[in-house]
């Protein structure tokens, strides 16, 4: 049996909608959250909740005296392996990663009394899974400790490590130990190669007004691009259209936003959309002119902007956002941020072994029928310009972790 460890905090259920109500508290909960997360930012949450927020609700955890402790964002899912309903923790394409924010006082009593809480609601779920968990950080600490303690089963899945920005020693000349000399080179010549065309300006925009502006120059390049093309881009489709907008001045307004761009002849050929939260940056977008692609733009904004994050004392790593083993961040980021999906018991069951089998397997056939379907188009159209080296915020994790591709694992009945 698993022993309930924390009877003191109460749990709330709330639709994500209604969480408007407690944006204050939530915004106060986010100042002392053991470890950051700005997708899960009232204000991110709350934008992208028309979209990406169908059946997504979220667990409020409260101390005696009513203050908020802990906020879990998931939606329930089908079962799977003779196991009844599960939970899912909520991520999307434009949320990669799923830590829940939890108070950094109480952590082990917060995420006990989560758990406890959803083992013991009626009509209980089997199992909870959590995508995109960094595994070093400190809720996965805490975490680990708590199913120790309590006896629940879990299974890490989906092990990958992605791009961050976090030296250990002197941050000065970063860029110089991390790029190879012959890349600096061959960078230094493109860069010389561009400005025999038209003045290069870098810029940076923080103030509301600015990162709105910036951000429009943004959505246009990444209409301009294969994306557009694809009909992918943010800017084809209103609803993504208005959520990015909105959750990005709802985060520009406490001044946790910054858009750097690249400019040629005054004309912005690259732009990197970069949020913030807890001493944390995320680089969550970025675009470039598809015209000047030889000269790589992307690569050249993000020369420009790495030493700019780490002379800001407010920022202690930067998280890429990127995919596993991308050609072009990895390149010039050497830390990684280590992830993976945690799929945990919540109630004790003789199917769950059995659950992380079929899960196991199911990842196992979405990579090899993803990697058939991506050689057969490349057969077919040929690799997009430059989306190798340069677009690497550009198709979130739904490889790794696709909501859809759970939804139906967990829903085969």
């Amino acid at each position: 049996m698993h022993a309930p460890l924390a009877p003191a905090l109460q749990i709330e259920m709330r639709d994500l909608g209604a969480l408007a109500i407690a944006a204050a508290e939530c915004r106060e909960l986010t100042a002392r959250a053991l470890e950051p997360n700005v997708f899960y930012d009232a204000g991110f949450m709350l934008a992208a909740a028309p979209v990406f927020g169908h059946g997504v609700g979220v667990a409020l955890l409260r101390s005696p005296a009513g203050r908020l402790m802990g906020l879990f964002p998931a939606r329930r899912a089908g079962g799977m392996g003779g196991l009844r309903a599960g939970l899912v923790g909520w991520t999307h394409p434009f949320a990669p990663l799923g830590t829940p924010i939890i108070d950094r006082n109480e952590p082990e009593a917060v995420i006990a009394a989560w758990l406890d809480g959803l083992a013991a609601s009626a009509g209980a779920p089997a199992t909870l899974m959590l995508p995109l968990i960094p595994e070093n950080g400190a809720f996965a600490t805490a975490l680990t400790a708590v199913l120790a303690r309590t006896g629940r089963r879990y299974a890490r899945l989906g092990r990958h490590a992605r791009a961050l920005l976090a030296p250990d020693g002197a941050r000065d000349g970063y860029v110089e130990h991390a790029v190879s000399t012959g890349r600096r080179k061959e960078l230094r010549r493109q860069r010389r190669r561009l400005e025999e065309i038209a003045p290069v300006r870098f810029d940076t925009a923080t103030d509301p007004a600015g990162v709105l502006e910036g951000l429009k120059d943004f959505l246009v390049l990444e209409a301009s691009g294969w994306k557009g093309m694809a009909g992918t881009a943010a800017a084809g489709d209103p609803a993504i259209r208005r959520f990015v907008e909105t959750a990005v001045a709802a985060l520009a307004s406490e001044g946790r936003v910054r858009v750097d761009r690249l400019r040629l002849n005054g004309q912005a050929i690259a732009a990197t959309v970069t949020l913030m939260s807890g001493g944390t940056a995320w680089c969550w977008k970025i675009a470039y002119n598809e015209g000047v692609a030889a000269y790589s733009p992307g690569v050249q904004l993000m020369l420009e902007l790495t030493p700019g994050l780490l002379a800001d004392p407010a920022i202690a790593r930067a998280d890429s956002c990127a995919v596993a083993d991308h050609p072009m961040i990895d390149r010039v980021w050497r830390e990684r941020l280590a992830i993976c999906d945690w799929l945990i018991e919540l109630r004790p069951s003789a199917a769950f072994p059995l659950a992380c089998g079929i899960e196991t397997a199911r990842r196992s056939a979405v990579t090899a029928a993803k990697a058939l379907r991506d050689r057969a188009r490349g057969r077919r159209s040929g690799p997009r310009p430059q989306q190798a080296s340069d677009d690497f915020a550009s198709r979130g994790h739904r490889h790794l972790v696709d909501e859809g591709d759970l939804a139906r694992v967990f829903m085969r009945r």
